[in-house]
C-alpha cells in the first residue's frame, strides 16, 4: 500500500522540482544547457534586495528577461527574447547580446590601421555589422557568477577573427545594483593593433507586454545626430536634430514621428541613427530616458561613451515567436546602444576607437529602472 502511495506522489514531487528550476520571468534554466563550440552554455541569476531578477545565457552574453516592477506593483519582463538556447542558436538575432568585437557598421567590412588594410565580412547592405556574421552575440563567453547580483563573462577572440587583427581577451561585467540598476562594463586588451566597440542590444519594451513601441516616450540628450544614406552608413557629417523629427531633448512618443517625410527616417526606416550626446563621457550624466506611459517603468541610461544608437525595431516583421509564445511585431521595443559613432575606424575625425597592446578598453553602460507611480 505504501509503495503505491510513493508511486502515486510521484508526478507530484516531479511537478515540484520543475517548479523549482523556473526563474521568477517563468524561464527554465536547463532549456539553456547545451554545448556550441566545445563550450557550455547556461543560464545565470541575478536578484536584488527589491526583488529585481535579471537573467543572462554566456551564448552571446545575452540578457534574456529583465523583471521590474510597475506602477501597481506588478512584475513585468521589460525585454524581448527567447526561452531556450535553440532559438537563440537557431534564429539570427541580437537579442539582449554583448556585442563585439565592433558594433554597428564598418563601411564595406574595410578600414585601414597603421597603414594595412583589414577587410571584414559584408554582412549588412555591403558592410560589416556588428561584428559579422560570427561575432561575438553567437560566441559562447566564459562564464563566473562573482555573487548573486555580479555575473563576469570572458570571452578570447583570436587574431583574424572575422578578419579583426590581434588576439584580446574581453570581460563584460553585469552588476545587478540594490537602487534597480544593470551596470554593465566592458574591458579589452590586445597583443596587436585593433578596434573594439562593444555593447549590449537589448530590445526593450517597457510595457511588457512586448507590443508596440509608439507610446513609449524616449528622451535623448543630444542636440546632434550622425545621418546615413539608404545602406545605413554614416557619411562623416553631423548635422542638429532641432526642427527635425531627431528631435528627442524633450520627452517625445516614439510613433509621434517615425512615419514622417524625413530623408533620413525614410533612409533608416524609422529610427535606426546614432545621436551625439551631450554628456562627454560622463558616466553620471543621464544620456537617455525611456518611459511608458502604460506601466509607469521608466529606464534611464547613462554611459561613458560618445555616442548612443536608438533602433526602434523596424526589420522586426512578426516571424518572430519569443518567450511566452508571443509574437514579435514591427517595432515592438527600443534599442539604446551605447557606444562609439558608427564606422569610426574609417572617419579619423570622430572619437577612436582603435585599441593598442599595453592600453585597456574601458566601456559602461547603466540601465537604471524606476517606477512613476
Amino acid at each position: 500500500m505504501r509503495k503505491v502511495f510513493l508511486w502515486a506522489l510521484l508526478p507530484l514531487l516531479l511537478s515540484a522540482c520543475n517548479t523549482n528550476d523556473k526563474t521568477e520571468s517563468g524561464l527554465s534554466k536547463k532549456n539553456f544547457e547545451t554545448v556550441v563550440n566545445n563550450k557550455q552554455t547556461d543560464l545565470f541569476v541575478l536578484k536584488n534586495k527589491n526583488n529585481m531578477e535579471v537573467c543572462v545565457t554566456n551564448f552571446g552574453g545575452r540578457i534574456v528577461s529583465i523583471l521590474v516592477p510597475d506602477k501597481t506593483g506588478k512584475m513585468q519582463d521589460v525585454v524581448l527574447g527567447f526561452d531556450n538556447i535553440k532559438d537563440y542558436i537557431n534564429i539570427p538575432s541580437d537579442f539582449g547580446a554583448s556585442i563585439g568585437r565592433y558594433a554597428n557598421r564598418i563601411n564595406k567590412g574595410k578600414f585601414v590601421l597603421d597603414g594595412k588594410t583589414y577587410q571584414l565580412p559584408q554582412n549588412n547592405y555591403g558592410h560589416c555589422l556588428h561584428g559579422g556574421p560570427k561575432g561575438f552575440q553567437y560566441q559562447v563567453y566564459d562564464a563566473n557568477q562573482i555573487d548573486s547580483q555580479t555575473l563576469q563573462l570572458t570571452y578570447k577572440s583570436k587574431d583574424g577573427e572575422e578578419g579583426f587583427p590581434g588576439n584580446i581577451t574581453c570581460k563584460v561585467t553585469m552588476k545587478l545594483t540594490n537602487d534597480n540598476a544593470i551596470d554593465i562594463n566592458y574591458e579589452a586588451t590586445t597583443d596587436k593593433p585593433t578596434v573594439v566597440n562593444m555593447t549590449n542590444h537589448s530590445y526593450f519594451n517597457l510595457d511588457g507586454d512586448a507590443q508596440s513601441n509608439a507610446e513609449h516616450l524616449l528622451t535623448i540628450n543630444a542636440d546632434s545626430f550622425t545621418p546615413v544614406d539608404t545602406t545605413f552608413m554614416t557619411n562623416g557629417k553631423i548635422l542638429p536634430v532641432k526642427g527635425t523629427p531627431m528631435d528627442f531633448r524633450t520627452p517625445t512618443a516614439i510613433g509621434k514621428y517615425i512615419d514622417a517625410n524625413f530623408e533620413q527616417l525614410k533612409n533608416g526606416h524609422g529610427y535606426d541613427h546614432n545621436w551625439v550626446l551631450n554628456t562627454k563621457g560622463d558616466i553620471k550624466e543621464k544620456c537617455a530616458t525611456l518611459k511608458s506611459p502604460k506601466t509607469g517603468i521608466t529606464l534611464d541610461v547613462y554611459t561613458n561613451e560618445p555616442g548612443i544608437q536608438f533602433y526602434a525595431g523596424n526589420f522586426l516583421d512578426g516571424t518572430i515567436k519569443g518567450k511566452h509564445g508571443i509574437t514579435y511585431n514591427k517595432r515592438a521595443s527600443v534599442c539604446l546602444e551605447t557606444q562609439k559613432y558608427p564606422d569610426s575606424p574609417n572617419k579619423p575625425q570622430w572619437p577612436s576607437a582603435v585599441l593598442r597592446p599595453g592600453q585597456k578598453y574601458h566601456s559602461e553602460c547603466i540601465f537604471k529602472f524606476s517606477v512613476e507611480k
